[in-house]
């Protein structure tokens, strides 16, 4: 099993509340072990519940492999997951994990600029921690609803001083990204991270520069390119199977009795990522850059589907 479908039990060491709504929480392996490698970015499957699978960015030090360090914000009004997370789990308590994996990687450059929407900060950390590392120029825009709902506030502007601009919703009003953006020479590489409307104001701003999304939710695809049914062959087998409009080919491999690790269903967590040995892909998830896409030898088949007549599948 690859490093970012290990599926483990750890043990919550230690459980803080660091902001209004915000627990952090330290997972260890039971038995001292060293946990799967990551990088900046990287993401793990969180099952606090039966049946609650929920992916939450890695935000200590990847170097300390003895502890993975996610923070996990109450959203009354979600699917059940957080509440799992808040109400269920306790210090010395076990979960299950799976990762980790990273579709939102730092690239090298020389400089760099964050912008975070409430707790969006969490996958910037490593990266802000490791440029800063690395000497390479940068600047953070953390915006949030208060100071006190903004986690790692505090730490951040300690260790970095006036590079981390904080933006409190009730003192200041939303993120000025025109402001923000017109400091920034058009080739530094942005990184963002936070609600859906965030990220969709700082997309619409920013067509022809190299900016880096991470997605707590999908984003809208539009309508599917095939209407009609399609077959997908899996070429481990040579079984072919007919998805028809509707169904997912996740839906349609389980239903064939072929197993495949899923988690979201949203095209967001990469958990069903697989690779595209033939056929045109429409894809509709929320991870790919428009580079990967066109590349067309991966695909997540939670949401995504064939543009044409069939796609033959490493599975």
């Amino acid at each position: 099993m690859s490093p970012g479908r290990t599926v483990m039990r750890l043990t919550v060491s230690r459980r803080e509340t660091v902001a209004d709504g915000v627990v952090v929480l330290d997972l260890r392996d039971p038995s001292g072990s060293d946990l799967p490698p990551w990088t900046p970015g990287a993401h793990i499957d969180l099952v606090p519940a039966a049946d609650v699978v929920r992916q939450y960015s890695l935000c200590g030090d990847p170097a300390d492999r003895t502890v993975w360090r996610i923070a996990v914000l109450r959203e009354p009004d979600g699917r059940g997951g957080s509440r799992a997370v808040h109400d269920r789990l306790h210090e010395d308590d076990l979960v299950e994990t799976r990762g980790p994996r990273n579709h939102f990687p730092l690239v090298p450059a020389p400089r760099y600029l964050f912008v975070a929407g409430g707790i969006g900060i969490t996958p910037l950390l490593p990266m802000i921690a490791a440029v800063a590392s690395a000497g390479a120029d940068w600047r953070l825009h953390y915006g949030g609803r208060s100071r006190g709902s903004m986690a790692f506030r505090s730490a951040l502007c300690s260790a970095y001083g006036a590079r981390v601009s904080v933006h409190p919703q009730d003192e200041t009003g939303l993120l000025d990204l025109d402001a923000i953006l017109a400091d920034e020479p058009p080739d530094t590489p942005i990184y963002c991270c936070g609600p859906e409307p965030l990220l969709q104001a700082i997309e619409r701003r920013c067509p022809d520069r190299p900016l880096h999304l991470e997605r707590f939710a999908p984003s809208e695809p539009g309508e599917p390119v095939r209407a009609g049914s399609f077959e997908v062959e899996l070429a481990r087998t040579g079984r072919v199977l007919t998805v028809p409009p509707g169904r997912s080919i996740l839906r349609a491999v389980q239903e064939a009795g072929v197993e495949v690790l899923w988690s979201c269903t949203e095209g967001t967590c990469g958990t069903c990522e697989t690779t595209v040995l033939d056929g045109a892909v429409d894809h509709r998830d929320s991870l790919l850059t428009p580079a990967e896409r066109a590349a067309n030898d991966t695909m997540f088949i939670c949401v995504s589907r064939a543009a044409g007549p069939r796609l033959i599948l490493d599975l």
